[in-house]
């Protein structure tokens, strides 16, 4: 016979057994917090389809709002008038140059040196003046002194040679980093300002070059292909600027590629013409040296806009408007001078 009570009688049930009463929780204690995954009900609805951005996850419409849009820059104007007066000033300078290179003979360089020189002085007004750095003062007068000594070495040196030109610079920044060093509140900038100053004593030095090219055999010849397509890249440059300043190579930047790319092949291209005139060069060898200048001349010019911009961007006040804008033609000439000698030296 089967007894009257169950077997499970007495027996304590397991705490993973299902409970047979309501699936609510138990009287007396609060429900736990829900850590798997949401009800379907429970799930918010989204407000649109996810939509993927270039760099990041994807976001829905209502997540742009949140975000400010970027504030678009509009690019510098083209002033024509001011294209053309730079550009009649990089022609006035190149024609100077050419010319004074001409009147440069043994025992008759002061003309040529005296014209450099003044060349000089209008390089370290105009960069002092843009660059602005510490003791400027200092700085000017130091690069001034920098230039006549490099210009009396070039003429009265025995052998024409860039060893005294070296000499000088050297001791020219190390006067102009000293005088920086003496004010105390000089002193702060002084390593920021470093390499305005190292441009400013070697570009006066750069065009002492010249003379010293002067005195090589060929080398007033050099002086007046290379000088002359440089002059012709600026002039060119600036001109199609005012016409045509397309593409913009960047919206604070008011120059076109167009223009640099025309003045530097205008500017080979009347090397050339004049090494087929001149004893001792040939459309090709004018044209290679050529070459060099005028590109040297029309990018350092180019990076002249990119500093000033870069200084307009950083919040620095504009310079003189003189000294700005004949920064440019300045520094082109003065990169082209080391770059003629170099090409006379090595490859004529």
């Amino acid at each position: 016979m089967f007894p009257s009570t169950s077997r499970d009688t007495g027996r304590e049930p397991w705490a993973d057994d299902p409970s047979a009463g309501p699936s609510g929780p138990a009287r007396g204690y609060p429900p736990a917090p829900r850590t798997g995954p949401a009800e379907e009900g429970d799930r918010p609805e989204r407000k649109g389809p996810r939509r993927l951005r270039k760099g990041g996850p994807g976001r829905r419409p209502d997540d742009e709002s949140d975000e400010e849009p970027e504030e678009e820059v509009p690019p510098v104007p083209v002033r024509r008038p001011l294209a053309l007066t730079v550009a009649g000033f990089a022609a006035l300078l190149g024609v100077g140059l050419v010319l004074g290179a001409q009147t440069s003979g043994p025992g008759h360089r002061l003309p040529f040196a005296a014209i450099i020189f003044g060349v000089q002085l209008l390089f370290v007004l105009a960069w002092t003046m843009a660059m602005r750095p510490p003791a400027l003062l200092v700085v000017a007068l130091v690069s001034a002194a920098t230039a006549a000594i490099t210009d009396v070495a070039a003429v009265r040196s025995d052998i024409a040679g860039l060893g005294p030109l070296g000499y000088a610079a050297a001791a020219g920044l190390l006067l102009a980093v000293l005088g920086q060093l003496v004010r105390r509140v000089d002193r702060v900038r002084v390593t920021d300002s470093l390499g305005g100053t190292l441009l400013i004593v070697v570009g006066v030095v750069a065009f002492a070059t010249l003379i010293v090219l002067s005195r090589i055999p060929k080398g007033t010849q050099a002086i007046t292909v290379c000088l002359t397509a440089a002059g012709v890249a600026l002039l060119v440059a600036r001109l199609t600027d005012a016409v045509a300043p397309w593409p913009r190579l960047a919206p604070q930047v008011p120059r076109g590629a167009a223009g640099v790319v025309v003045g530097a092949m205008l500017g080979t291209l009347t090397s050339a013409v004049l090494g087929s005139y001149l004893v001792g060069f040939t459309p090709t060898s004018a044209a290679l040296v050529g070459v060099v200048s005028a590109a040297t001349a029309v990018l350092a010019d180019l990076a002249v806009g990119y500093a000033e911009a870069g200084r307009l961007m950083a919040g620095e006040p504009p310079t003189m408007w003189v000294a700005r804008h004949m920064q440019g033609p300045l520094g082109g000439f003065a990169l082209a001078a080391p770059a003629a000698y170099a090409m006379c030296v090595l490859f004529l």
